[in-house]
């Protein structure tokens, strides 16, 4: 189960790119599985039609109840 309990994004620019930044708070069933996802996921090619993902960070993991609680936060820029 992964669960998206909230995500925004911002605008993002700079001098040569626009794009925004995201934030999701996640909730998974706690697992080994999950957990090696969530440490992969900064290294995985994520395709996203006329974006690139630049950035992606996973941030401190939490178990609860059998549930794994993080942030995830990404910088995306539009393809050129």
């Amino acid at each position: 189960m992964l669960r998206i309990v909230e995500a925004n994004w911002v605008p993002w620019a700079s001098v040569t790119f626009s794009g925004a930044r995201h934030r999701l708070l996640l909730e998974l069933d706690a697992s080994v599985v999950a957990r090696a996802w969530l440490v992969a996921l900064p290294e995985l090619e994520l395709p996203i039609r006329g974006h690139l993902v630049a950035d992606l960070q996973v941030g401190t993991v939490e178990t609860v109840d059998g549930v794994l609680r993080t942030a995830v936060e990404a910088l995306t820029v539009e393809e050129c």
